[in-house]
């Protein structure tokens, strides 16, 4: 055997520097981007309490979710070793018949957090840029970090997504835009003549995604998700989701509009059963069920006046909002600020969502829920601010 020579347990010759190089002792690195992200946080549920609990940080349906909906999730059951339909088609045709949209232009993601993941990774690479507003839903920028994108934030005005201060921020770089509109967590909107000004100033090959997560809560006259942009341009993608009034949050369920040629796109960096047979199924008979969404939304105008009302009386300067959940400022003194008043809250049994990651530390969101959980929140704020 020559010096420079060792043999392996298969008899195989391997060069001594090889192998010296194999048993070195290394570990695999992530990109290098991906170790500058911060995972996202969700809202949390209140600590352990002898009394109620009522969990107001992640703007769910406090009613829950269609009662068809829920048969529907027990009956799937029956057939859990069978692979949902990758293409989800059943529910594209169901969401097309309640929006009188074409079928083949729908995709469907685990909630559309996927879906914004999805164009990440196909029109995403190192060196470009998205654009936000400053206080933008936290998962866009969590999308750019993974590409190696830059995240360029717009300056907002009066807590409203500011058209110019976005179209200021294009650059030669710029891939995608984001508005969340509604957006969150400010309960804020545009109308449907600012979000058509806004794709106008873009160049054509920008992506604007309208994020409707929201869009169901608004009654507006001048408010629009975003189907006609999308039916008319090539460059506009609208994204919904069944989590908030569909109250299907548990099964991770949304869906984007967009153009053919980005569906396309899309279906190529999907994985191929992404979205479970239960979530389908249940998507099917909430979207069907438009009593439940009426019900559902006839709840939250009535007990969201009640909560507005309850934190201006107690001074804390509410944001007027249409979706579901409210952003209420706090003073900016020691024993009354936003952070305090959420420890408060917990060990009264309410969780709701400081907004320190939002670059709003002196402000709460609180979710619209029950009546009783509506008292429970303006009076535990109450004794908060009573006592400091």
């Amino acid at each position: 055997m020559k010096s420079d020579e060792i043999f392996n347990s298969q008899d195989v010759k391997i060069p001594i520097v090889k192998a010296r190089m194999m048993t070195k002792k290394q570990r695999p690195e992530p990109l290098p981007q991906i170790l500058d992200i911060s995972p996202y946080v969700p809202g949390h549920a209140p600590s352990p309490s002898t009394g109620r609990v009522f969990k107001l940080a992640s703007n769910e349906n406090p009613l829950g979710a269609s009662p068809a909906a829920r048969r529907a999730v027990e009956e799937a059951t029956s057939h859990l070793e069978v692979y949902p339909d990758g293409n989800a088609t059943r529910l594209r045709e169901a969401i097309a018949e309640r929006y009188g949209l074409d079928a083949n232009r729908i995709i469907c993601g685990a909630g559309s957090d996927e879906i914004f993941q999805m164009l990440g990774k196909a029109y995403l690479e190192k060196g470009d840029e998205i654009i936000q507003s400053t206080h933008g839903f936290l998962v866009y920028e969590l999308v750019a970090q993974q590409a190696g994108a830059i995240t360029k934030s717009a300056p907002e005005k009066q807590l409203h997504t500011d058209v110019d201060a976005i179209l200021d921020c294009v650059t030669e770089k710029t891939k995608i835009v984001f508005i969340a509109n509604p957006n969150n967590p400010t309960g804020t909107y545009i109308s449907f003549e600012e979000v058509r000004r806004l794709h106008a100033g873009l160049p054509s090959h920008v992506i604007l995604v309208l994020d409707g997560a929201y869009a169901e809560y608004v009654r507006a006259n001048d408010y629009a998700a975003g189907i006609e942009l999308v039916s008319e341009f090539e460059n506009v993608v609208m994204t919904r989701t069944f989590s908030k009034i569909y109250g299907l949050a548990a099964l991770r369920l949304g869906w984007a509009y967009a153009p053919a040629h980005i569906i396309d796109a899309l279906h190529r960096v999907r994985g191929p059963f992404n979205v479970s047979e239960t979530a389908q199924l249940a998507g099917i008979a909430a979207i069907q069920d438009q009593a439940f969404l009426e019900t559902s939304l006839a709840h939250n105008n009535e007990q969201r006046e009640r909560l507005f009302a309850g934190l201006e009386k107690l001074g804390l300067d509410p944001v007027p909002s249409v979706a579901n959940f409210i952003l209420a400022k706090f003073p900016e003194k020691l024993g009354q600020s936003a952070v305090e008043a959420a420890k408060f809250l917990d060990t009264k049994g309410v969780s709701v969502r400081a907004m320190v990651s939002y670059k709003l530390p002196h402000c709460l969101r609180i979710s619209v829920g029950s009546a009783d959980s509506v008292d429970a929140v303006l009076s535990g704020l109450e004794e908060f601010l009573a006592a400091s």
